[in-house]
């Protein structure tokens, strides 16, 4: 063992999770390695990337929303400046009222106390006349905005591979030994491992116990020639930049593979919102990590506390991911602990038993 690489954590998987848990923990001068090898499927790269803190079919405030999306305007600008790449796009989000009924209503939400610094206008009249079906106007939303989160994760792993910390292989759990408190992995040996695998814990051999449950989504790029200012959100979103239409929530369907009736219930949706013409130039799907709860699981396996997850991002992973990296990475340092909300004490019931390496 004395002859292995000594590096004080191990990251496995460089998806929005492992990647901005590798920015915090380089941040406090931490020796890491990150193990990952790259999935053009994974939740990662098929998302938009889209971060919106008042959201749900009524629309409400983000959870956490206070706290999280100061953080995350912060924290992806300073990886921008780090990586000196662009990825983080801050823009106003346009969501079309129906009727005068939701037009009222949101009149009076505007001046209800917590949502005022998320609603920038609401419009009792048409705003963006050829884009988008607005007769009764809508709610333009600020702080939100869009991630490239295929150039994020892009430009984290040219950096840590310039640092040559990035292990460009897919993980092994056979090659894993956890004994005495520690953990030895091919030529490295750590105090800790974090597993940042999304869906893939499923198949893994220390955390497939905890109820991530694989949810499907499928997204559209379409090509237009109109310049649009905003992300337009009902039924869809569309985001200008990559131009990615999405997305499907499909729990039953795991196939790796896009669906006619995906493209269609997209499309169906797609011509609600716009008025603008454009063509469809790709589709694709990836499978996203979700929790019973819609909360991340953060912490140490209840046999070998060197063993730690932080999964469970599911559709919000843009906004969630910076915070909780941070709290992970205090926590790691002994300098913070975990939020209860998403502590893994919270499924300590469920059976871990299993084929675990010692």
């Amino acid at each position: 063992m004395n002859s292995r690489t000594a590096v004080d954590y191990i990251i496995v998987g460089q998806g929005l999770a492992g990647s901005c848990l590798a920015l915090q923990l380089m941040r406090e001068h931490k020796r890491i390695v990150v193990i990952d090898h790259y999935d053009e499927h994974s939740a990662t790269q098929v998302a938009a990337g889209l971060f919106n803190p008042i959201t749900g079919r009524i629309m409400t405030k983000t959870w956490k929303a206070d706290v999280l999306f100061p953080y995350l305007h912060d924290f992806y600008r300073e990886a921008e400046s780090l990586t000196g790449k662009k990825f983080f796009y801050p823009m106003p989000l346009y969501r079309p009222f129906l009727s005068i009924e939701e037009q009222n209503e949101w009149m009076g939400k505007s001046a209800h106390s917590g949502l005022e610094k998320y609603i920038d206008e609401v419009h009792t009249s048409e705003v963006y006349p050829g884009l988008v079906q607005n007769t009764f106007g809508g709610l333009t939303l600020k702080q939100a905005g869009w991630l490239d989160t295929t150039a994020f994760t892009l430009a984290v792993r040219q950096y840590i591979s310039d640092k040559e910390i990035l292990l460009d292989a897919p993980f092994d759990y056979n090659k894993l030994e956890l004994a005495n408190g520690e953990v030895s992995y091919l030529n490295y040996r750590a105090g800790k491992i974090i597993f940042c695998e999304g869906v893939k814990a499923l198949d893994g051999k220390l955390f497939s116990w905890l109820p991530i449950r694989p949810l499907k989504g499928e997204t559209l790029t379409i090509d237009t020639n109109v310049t649009v200012n905003a992300i337009f959100n009902r039924g869809v979103f569309v985001v200008p930049g990559t131009w990615k239409v999405g997305a499907t929530y499909q729990p039953n369907d795991l196939q790796p593979s896009v669906t006619d009736a995906a493209r269609g219930e997209l499309l169906a949706k797609l011509d609600e919102l716009i008025t603008f013409p454009y063509r469809v130039i790709t589709q694709n799907w990836g499978i996203r990590p979700t929790t019973p709860d819609r909360r991340p699981i953060l912490g140490p396996h209840p046999e070998y506390p060197q063993a730690i997850v932080f999964n469970g991002l599911g559709t919000k992973g843009v906004s969630l991911a910076p915070h909780f990296s941070g709290v992970l990475a205090a926590w790691l340092e002994n300098k913070g602990s975990i939020n209860k909300e998403v502590d893994i004490e919270r499924y300590k019931h469920y059976n871990y038993g299993g084929n675990i390496p010692r």
